[in-house]
């Protein structure tokens, strides 16, 4: 009798804990419930744990219905990129909660990777594992469209096996090589999300350069409606943020520090982005480098400074972009590039008012604004051009390729060649 009764009372214990388990399950999905903020993080938190599994259980159980992830103070251990869903919030504590990647491993694979495969023979396994993200590529398919991307779905003796079919042929002899080299988060095919308050840490000492078609500190791909507000992508061994193939993105009130590649890179269509009061440097090549039909845009109030090459370049098809109130210095080469482009693809009807451009040129030589794009309707106002260092060598250059702006009460400091200067002029 007292062991029947034993029994039971296990029994009725048992059902208790598991309602209690689904109950909190469906507290996540279910609307009914009206959970709709999960923590993750420290002990305390809905979802206690440090690393990208535990942030990314927390985003799948809003995927349906939508809500906020707020992330504990803490350092969070990335090995595969966080994957955004529609209608979901990555809240983080500020500057405490610091996503960083772990330590990219690499390798070549002896088999050449052909179109549509889905597996690769490679040297060596190490580090790999089931989840990573990872870039395939070549010497003769290294950079943008040409790379493939895909999660590694299974690993057997020195064979990975990935998602998704290669997009192109791959040859082993070429120097083809797979590695983890990913984005921090990503936000693919979806719409209505936001990113806040946190720290994206590439940890770019500790890893290869990634593609940034592909992936990003932050990468937006085929996506609508996205903000990332008040954060700081620093040190990624590719571009900081990057967007493509998208609408209404907005990028403010962030810092983007230490890329590998461009600060912030919006591009292969996409129109009605919203740059402003962000603050990028350090950037191995630009601080804003606007792709191909990046168009009906603002970048105001921004600060672009100490990148390697341009502050800001434009070109491809990149119309109807307002640039206003910046502060573009001390970068490597030019302040403003205008790209070469023929007439037909140029930059037309953008606008730059009330900028200061300061500076530049400080590797050797540039220019405050360089036009080398028959660009239509190009109008500069109430600029102000600064040289107290003597680095830009002209306030405005335009090359014999480049059509003459609108000049509209602009301010010119003192420049070796001049404040105006076309390219048959210089010495």
């Amino acid at each position: 009798m007292k062991l029947l009764s034993l029994f039971l009372s296990i029994i009725c214990y048992s059902s208790l804990v598991a309602q209690q388990e689904v109950d909190h399950v469906d507290a996540l999905v279910t609307p009914r419930f009206a959970k709709r903020t999960v923590t993750v993080g420290s002990s305390m938190a809905d979802v206690a744990g440090f690393s990208n599994q535990s942030i990314q259980f927390a985003i799948d159980a809003l995927a349906k219905v939508g809500g906020t992830i707020k992330l504990t103070e803490g350092i969070f251990k990335i090995n595969a990129p966080i994957r955004m869903r529609s209608n979901v919030t990555l809240q983080g504590a500020g500057k405490g909660t610091i996503l960083r990647k772990g330590t990219g491993v690499q390798t070549r694979f002896i088999v050449d990777a052909d179109y549509g495969e889905l597996k690769l023979t490679v040297e060596d396994v190490e580090g790999f594992r089931i989840g990573m993200k990872v870039q395939i590529s070549d010497e003769d398919n290294s950079s943008c469209w040409n790379v493939s991307a895909a999660y590694v779905t299974d690993i057997q003796d020195n064979v990975i096996y990935i998602s998704d079919g290669l997009i192109r042929d791959y040859r082993s002899d070429r120097n083809g090589y797979i590695s983890d080299a990913s984005s921090v988060i990503e936000v693919i095919g979806l719409e209505n999300v936001y990113i806040s308050n946190l720290t994206a840490d590439g940890n770019g000492s500790e890893n290869f350069l990634a593609d940034g078609c592909n992936s990003a500190g932050i990468l937006v791909l085929r996506s609508k409606h996205v903000t990332v507000d008040s954060v700081h992508v620093k040190d990624f061994n590719g571009e900081g943020i990057s967007w493509q193939i998208t609408e209404h993105v907005t990028i403010r009130n962030s810092e983007i520090s230490g890329s590998g590649n461009t600060g912030l890179h919006p591009g292969t269509g996409s129109p009605y982005s919203i740059i402003e009061n962000n603050n990028i440097h350090h950037s191995n090549t630009d601080g804003l480098f606007i792709c191909w039909r990046a168009y009906h845009s603002q970048v105001r109030g921004n600060k672009f400074h100490h990148n390697e090459r341009f502050g800001i370049c434009t070109g491809h098809k990149d119309t109807d972009v307002i640039f206003s109130e910046n502060h573009i210095f001390e970068n490597g080469s030019d302040g403003v590039n205008l790209r070469h482009e023929r007439k037909s693809n140029a930059p037309h009807r953008n606008t730059f008012v009330k900028n200061i451009i300061e500076n530049n040129g400080v590797q050797g030589g540039g220019y405050g604004f360089s036009i080398n794009s028959p660009a239509m309707d190009l109008v500069l106002k109430e600029n102000s051009f600064r040289n107290g260092k003597q680095s830009q060598k002209a306030a405005v250059y335009i090359y014999a390729n480049g059509s003459e702006p609108t000049l509209e009460n602009n301010e010119f400091g003192s420049h070796s060649l001049g404040d105006v200067v076309y390219e048959q002029e210089e010495k």
